[in-house]
């Protein structure tokens, strides 16, 4: 206890780290006190049917990443989801298209450019989603819909038109929020607004489940808190997934420059078993969700039947095996941008280094890729296992908003983003010499990956 609370006045003698974290935590704020302001012209008080609609399902799990926002009819109701699904297309365009790649390769410019892409596909992505959500809306709960002029044709364009601009223009708001944390305030503002969002509803599932397990049908109070215990240990398990690694030897040649002997000694480089962190599931969540939001253009859509009723249930298999191979696949696209073998090789020999056994160059970069690809593969399929742990635990007879958070993308997100921000703050202390939050070892998170989003 005195060791947390030394800790807490070291963070506070810091100027710049108190000022950081001040800021994070006014613009989270700002963020939250959002998801509470209803759209204009829509009634919160009778807004029982997208209530009903986001207790569960995949509109419960969008619910869950808007923080409420989605349920309550709010400006934020579409969340950052938008951004991330634009971010998806243009990082995929960079795989293929030979203009941005030339972008990237460009540096600071390119990078700027490739941004504003970013945030124009932001733009009509959202536009897009925030004409299906306000068709939804109106067929869920047509009397929440307050007419401010007479009824009829011209009315409904104008909540239309004034509805999509508002929404538009708030989920572009939340992007400047997240961007401004990332480069002013402290972690990734992107991810932590998605995280925020995600602990936000964490109270209220354990409420539910604590209720439904204290009710005829539930199991009583042991099951919950057999459930708890469960739980603790898998976020044990997910830490270790994400600071999982392993050490390459890395042999350093003598070398001396005037008087002084460089070299000569063995180290390691740590590649992790998730180097990718939580952006596969957060990307392919994004892809996930597009089912739901064509859905929302056609307001009937349980009526729905085939291969599109499957992808909206989150408890089908199609959902769930889907979901789970995007999670792979993103898990090693991820990993190819973020650990660049050739870098790593071309660094080694430039400093005198060499893998015991292993020719430098081409060898070495071949070597270390071939490693990364072994250690991914275990880390990207237990990573797609614990992102489909909710529809097992749901199985179970867990509640569906309980269920979120064992495992799956909440848990892992929650993990990630808080490792990657402890992370940040540990380096601000070791950086002025003091204490670090934990008594051995560093925090490991999860090598700022999610900068990209």
């Amino acid at each position: 206890m005195k060791k947390i609370i030394e800790t807490f006045k070291n963070i506070y003698r810091i100027e710049e780290l108190r000022y950081k974290l001040a800021l994070t935590f006014w613009m989270l704020l700002a963020y939250r006190l959002g998801t509470y302001v209803t759209l204009p012209g829509v009634d919160p008080n009778m807004l029982q049917g997208s209530a009903q609609q986001s207790s569960g399902g995949i509109f419960g799990l969008i619910n869950m990443f808007a923080g409420g926002a989605f349920a309550r009819g709010s400006i934020f109701a579409l969340g950052i989801m938008p951004y991330i699904s634009a971010s998806i297309v243009v990082q995929l365009l960079s795989l293929a298209v030979p203009s941005f790649q030339k972008m990237q390769k460009e540096g600071e410019e390119g990078r700027r450019k490739i941004n504003q892409i970013t945030r124009y596909l932001t733009i009509v992505i959202t536009a897009v989603q925030s004409i299906g959500f306000l068709i939804n809306l109106k067929s869920e709960n047509p009397q929440a819909i307050v007419s401010i002029t007479n009824p009829g044709e011209m009315s409904d364009f104008i909540f239309m038109l004034t509805a999509t601009i508002v929404l538009t223009s708030s989920t572009m708001f939340v992007m400047w929020l997240g961007e401004r944390i990332t480069e002013k305030g402290i972690g990734n503002g992107i991810s932590l607004i998605i995280m925020i969002g995600i602990i936000a509803r964490l109270p209220f599932a354990l409420k539910e489940e604590f209720n439904f397990k204290l009710s005829e049908s539930g199991g009583g109070l042991v099951i919950f808190l057999i459930e708890l215990a469960a739980l603790f240990a898998v976020i044990m398990i997910t830490i270790l997934l994400v600071q999982g690694t392993r050490k390459i030897p890395v042999q350093y040649a003598k070398r001396v420059v005037g008087n002084r002997q460089y070299g000569g000694v063995r180290q390691y480089i740590p590649l992790k078993v998730n180097a990718a962190g939580v952006m596969p599931i957060i990307f392919a969540q994004a892809l996930m969700f597009i089912p739901s939001t064509i859905a929302q253009f056609f307001p009937n859509y349980e009526a729905m039947q085939g291969v599109m009723a499957a992808f909206i249930n989150p408890m089908s298999w199609t959902y769930n095996i889907t979901f789970g191979l995007l999670i792979v696949i993103f898990t090693y696209f991820y990993t190819a941008i973020s650990v660049n073998a050739n870098q790593i090789s071309d660094d080694m020999k430039r400093n005198g280094g060499f893998v015991p056994g292993v020719k430098p160059g081409k060898s070495t970069a071949d070597f270390i890729d071939n490693v990364m690809s072994r250690i991914t593969l275990p880390g990207a399929i237990f990573l797609a296992f614990v992102a489909i742990l909710p529809s097992l635990a749901n199985v179970l007879n867990i509640n569906s908003q309980f269920a979120q958070f064992y495992g799956g993308t909440s848990l892992l997100i929650l993990v990630g983003v808080v490792l990657d921000t402890l992370q940040q703050i540990e380096s601000h202390l070791m950086m002025r010499h003091y204490d670090g939050l934990m008594k051995s070892g560093r925090i490991k998170g999860r090598n700022a990956v999610g900068a990209a989003v």
